[in-house]
């Protein structure tokens, strides 16, 4: 490895936010293409913007206000689809940025659908789970006119889980008056979930991870890996390269990362979202913070906790040798000229962690059908579609001189934009 080049103050961007990145995202992808103008002018907006208030009783008896969000941002390939999250940054402008991300997401995974994202501004550790289930019902209530099983279908994300699922299923079904397994994915496995599906988002980036050591002929026995975020897409990409012998050094939970240059048993160290602080707090290692382990000298980074952690400030100080995205929107656009000038690879997330939606596909499809699959089916299923658009990818990136982000955009760009031009404009 060279040596770190010092950052330059003009590097050091402002806080970029999600719907700022996916624009630059577009137009750079918009630039290698013959599109046309009226297209990618529309696919800088979302269709629709949701914002309902959503009144909440406390276990105490008083009552309290909450702002929640819906994004839609396309819908000419299918249904909106995109995940809900409970957290206190949730806004307007977040929810558009990854309903854009998603509509990427769901075009480069060849999925019939389109990109919504939503979400409540709470935080969810300070619900009990009393109130997160009256929470739930009634933001299902205020979004019901908008949502369904042929019109957006959401799924489960930041501070969300199967069980959320299953509340908003149940109030949407009670007032159709009929049950609707469909209208929500990643539920439990006993109302209509798919087996396989918590664990997909991870289980990709690990298959993606795979197929990026392979293309560049690296030994997977000899990779190093450094996971940001041992929740449940770190931790299931760090166990899927663990098994295939790649040596898992540093992991990290939102109060700290452990480091052991001879690697870990990731079985042995507890997912984040099962056992908070078991991974900080875990003895037999180094002790690092969650910025220092994004610069160890690593082969392989995969920054899979939140967004903007990859930036102008520290992106010359990062040593790893290619980066794969676990978490949606890791990498700031400044980070991604710094890591494309010293020809570091970004493997982006639109492709990396697709497989939540991907199985989320899987889901409705047995829902739709009343019949599910087998866990060994859906695995199966999954790393068929992840090595199909793998190669779709690929093929982009060896066929022009461009990056690894550039090439899954201009696919799902180019898949996008037909459709529209097959459908045309109303009236």
């Amino acid at each position: 490895m060279t040596a770190a080049e010092p950052t330059t103050e003009s590097e050091i961007e402002e806080e970029e936010s999600a719907v700022e990145t996916a624009r630059r995202q577009l137009e750079r992808a918009a630039a290698h293409l013959d599109v046309d103008e009226g297209i990618v002018e529309r696919l800088r907006h979302p269709t629709s913007v949701y914002r309902v208030t959503i009144p909440l009783e406390r276990d105490d008896g008083t009552r309290e206000m909450f702002t929640g969000y819906r994004a839609h941002h396309d819908s000419v390939r299918g249904p909106y689809k995109g995940g809900l999250r409970y957290h206190p940054a949730v806004n307007e402008e977040e929810c558009v940025g990854l309903s854009m991300w998603m509509t990427w997401k769901c075009a480069v995974m060849d999925l019939p659908f389109g990109g919504a994202k939503g979400g409540v501004v709470v935080d969810p550790k300070e619900l009990s789970s009393d109130e997160k289930e009256r929470l739930t019902r009634r933001f299902a209530e205020e979004l019901r006119p908008v949502i369904g099983p042929k019109t957006d279908i959401p799924a489960p994300d930041m501070g969300t889980d199967p069980k959320t699922m299953a509340w908003f299923m149940d109030a949407y079904s009670m007032q159709e008056g009929e049950t609707e397994p469909g209208v929500v994915t990643g539920k439990p496995p006993v109302i209509g979930g798919s087996y396989g599906r918590e664990k997909a988002p991870g289980r990709s980036v690990g298959i993606i991870t795979e197929q990026a050591i392979d293309y560049y002929d690296w030994d997977v026995t000899d990779t190093t890996v450094a996971v940001q975020g041992f929740g449940s897409v770190g931790a299931n990409a760090a166990r899927y390269l663990d098994d295939l012998g790649a040596s898992i050094v540093a992991v990290s939970d939102i109060d700290g990362a452990i480091y052991d240059p001879d690697g870990f048993d990731t079985n042995d160290v507890e997912d984040h979202d099962e056992t908070p602080g078991m991974v900080s707090g875990y003895a037999d290692a180094q002790s690092l913070s969650n910025e220092e382990l994004l610069e160890l000298d690593v082969d392989v980074l995969i920054p899979a906790a939140i967004g903007n952690v990859l930036t102008g400030e520290n992106a010359r100080r990062v040593q790893a040798d290619m980066i794969v995205e676990g978490a949606n929107g890791p990498t700031t656009s400044t980070a991604g000229q710094i890591f494309e000038e010293r020809d570091i690879p970004v493997i982006p997330d639109i492709l990396a962690n697709a497989g939540g939606v991907t199985v989320s596909y899987f889901e409705w499809l047995q829902d739709i059908n009343r019949r599910s699959w087998r866990l060994e089916r859906v695995h199966e299923e999954l790393q068929t579609e992840m090595l199909r658009a793998w190669g779709c990818v690929r093929d982009e990136y060896d066929a022009r001189d461009i990056t690894w982000r550039d090439a899954a955009y201009i696919v799902a760009l180019e898949r996008i934009a037909e459709a529209h031009d097959a459908r045309g404009l109303w009236p």
